[in-house]
């Protein structure tokens, strides 16, 4: 059987962390800052885990990482 191949969009939004989960950064951080809030520009700085519902699929995504 061939190999599965990583989905190479995929490789480049989400991450593993140490433990196995996926964690991923949010949107619309890059440009037209002016108009978004403190807070919210801040909470663009983070990045989040993925969830529970979605896990599976990019699993298979993501098969050697």
């Amino acid at each position: 059987m061939p190999k599965i191949k990583t989905n190479r969009g995929a490789a480049k939004r989400f991450k593993k962390t140490g433990s196995g989960k996926i964690v991923y950064s949010k949107s619309h951080s890059s440009h037209i800052l002016t108009k978004k809030s403190r807070k919210r520009k801040r909470s663009l700085r983070k990045s989040r885990l993925v969830d529970k519902t979605n896990v599976k699929a990019l699993k298979s995504l993501l098969p050697n990482h």
